[in-house]
């Protein structure tokens, strides 16, 4: 196996990756509430921590795990709820050291950085029972049977078998690449389970931890039966819909990883011309993911998290070509740098103001021709500093100058996707239907009942006529009860229903409605209205509205 040099101050570098990784993927973690998908592994992982019995959703190690730090906290929260994921996701930034001897070591910690702030990933890293867990073990998984640590990648590979449906999608997505890579590339393949201690080695590790890890040391033994489940779960999206187009899958692409995606063109051209074999098969990988998503039928944005890792390695590798400036070449490459974001900026100009127009207006055709022509300008640019001064110069120039501008629109979405523009910008990489006030309705059920028993949360609570989780999960500090129609015998302290009339009701209580499950409409926007989000941050949505009922002799003007 061929070695590399490594370079000073290398592990720090891993570690401030972390660092800057962690701390955006932690930063105000609880304030966006769960959603119904979130809340449903939650509530569960909250009911083991409690010892209570109940089936559990294909995601056993989010729950498993989770459901410890519930038990040590004594209760959930919304932070606790997505620590796991956080730190999961944060961890991975140290899987490329696991593959510097294929990437080498510099590209190797470039695509750390680049895993630290990719805006898609700090999604999922938000996200209670996302696809992080999948990805970040399947990848370990991978680069320690590349460092042939057999042990570690066994004990991978059982918690990858825990991760949730997600892991098919990317096990299928990579196995189809290998093949399609070895038609084209027909080197001899060495099993790495050839030796029969070593393949009983690795079973024996793979059984002992799947077994531990999925059923919590055998306190929880539905969790293999969930394990098992993902599977039927993840056929299933062969067979339902979803309202995520194709199209919002390449437009995800070029707003979240602009810099990514040019780089990766860069790198994918070099690698075809001059038959770069790991290039091509990250290509290979990266095209058949995308593919796989946009085929799905019930494709999600998450989904695309499968694609994200071959397209920021192959950013890391084009990249770290530009770190070899020589002494002579640095002022031409600094005015290069400096052309290129200043015709990027006046084309973002231009492209913002083309949100204060009518589409079929005057003015907005102008902006839309102009921001063609600072593209096309953009590129002449480049050619002729290719052909004036060198094919390097501009090259690299080019490429600083994307690293900036791009750079910045990439940090943009990074922290929009990570929720810190606040619940009114709504970002692609969000789940579906959050509800828009679960923090205010818990604060008023608190209210209600601490005014009539003295303590916030002894009042009796019905959920009557509703399915969310994310409801029963904002009231679980509460003693809930869930029931499809209302007891006319009962006269419980509070009722949640839909919002519609009910004189049943309302000649007993006093109701407050509140906004819950907001669905965006990505999928039926027009062009302009994209254009808006796109700038503004600013989209239409479909909400759904429920009451809160207080019985009415619990007010003091009774």
């Amino acid at each position: 196996m061929t070695t590399h040099r490594h370079f000073k101050y290398e592990g720090w570098l891993y570690v401030l990756a972390f660092l800057i990784a962690f701390g955006i993927r932690i930063t105000q973690l609880g304030a966006l509430p769960l959603n119904d998908a979130e809340a449903t592994s939650a509530l569960q992982a909250l009911q083991i921590s409690q010892s209570e019995n109940t089936a559990l959703s294909p995601h056993p190690f989010y729950i498993l795990s989770t459901s410890i730090l519930f038990l040590m906290y004594g209760g959930g929260t919304d932070f606790l709820a997505r620590f796991i994921p956080a730190l999961i996701g944060s961890l991975l930034v140290f899987a490329p050291l696991l593959f510097d001897n294929r990437l080498k070591p510099r590209p190797s910690l470039l695509l750390a950085f680049f895993i630290a702030l990719d805006p898609g990933l700090v999604a999922i890293s938000r996200q209670a029972a996302s696809p992080i867990f999948g990805i970040a073990f399947f990848v370990f998984t991978l680069g320690f049977i590349n460092k042939n640590k057999l042990t570690l990648a066994s004990i991978f590979a059982a918690l990858t078998l825990l991760s949730g449906p997600s892991l098919w999608l990317g096990l299928i997505g990579l196995l189809i690449s290998w093949m399609i890579f070895q038609v084209f590339n027909r080197n001899s393949f060495h099993f790495i389970f050839s030796d029969s201690s070593t393949r009983n080695s690795f079973l024996i590790t793979f059984l002992i931890t799947f077994f531990t890890a999925g059923t919590l040391f055998l306190t929880v033994p539905n969790g293999l039966s969930a394990a098992f489940a993902s599977l039927p779960e993840f056929f299933k999206s062969f067979t339902s819909t979803s309202e995520t187009t194709w199209g919002m899958i390449l437009i995800s692409i070029l707003i979240y990883q602009p810099l990514a995606f040019i780089l990766a063109l860069f790198a994918i051209v070099r690698g075809i011309l001059n038959n770069i074999k790991k290039i091509i098969f990250l290509t290979i990988w990266m095209f058949v993911a995308l593919l796989l998503v946009i085929f799905l039928p019930a494709r999600q944005i998450t989904d695309l998290v499968w694609v994200l890792i071959p397209l920021n390695a192959l950013a890391a590798l084009e990249l770290a070509r530009a770190f070899n400036i020589y002494p002579e070449e640095r002022s031409e490459i600094a005015g290069v740098t400096f052309l290129t974001v200043f015709i990027w900026v006046f084309a973002w100009l231009g492209f913002a103001g083309m949100t204060w127009f009518p589409v079929d207006s005057r003015e907005y055709g102008l902006r839309f021709w102009m921001l063609l022509g600072s593209l096309v300008l953009l590129a002449l640019s480049l050619l002729l500093v290719a052909a004036g001064w060198s094919a390097r110069t501009a090259r690299i120039g080019g490429v600083w100058g994307f690293v900036i501008a791009l750079g910045a629109l990439t940090l943009g979405g990074t922290f929009g996707a990570a929720g810190l523009r606040g619940q009114n910008a709504p970002e692609l990489w969000w789940q579906p239907s959050i509800p828009a006030q679960a923090h205010l309705l818990r604060e008023t059920a608190q209210q209600v009942s601490e005014f009539y028993t003295g303590d916030d949360n002894s009042a009796s609570v019905v959920i009557a006529g509703l399915d969310s989780p994310a409801l029963a999960w904002a009231l679980r500090e509460h003693d809930v009860q869930i029931v499809e129609t209302l007891d006319a015998t009962t006269a419980p302290d509070i009722v949640i229903t839909r919002f519609e009339n009910n004189p049943a009701l309302m000649a007993a209580y006093r109701g407050q409605d509140f906004n819950w499950r907001q669905t965006y409409l990505w999928h039926v926007s027009p062009f302009d209205v994209w254009v808006r989000w796109i700038t503004l941050r600013e989209i239409s949505y479909a909400g759904e509205s429920i009451i809160l009922w207080a019985r009415d002799d619990l007010f003091v003007d009774k």
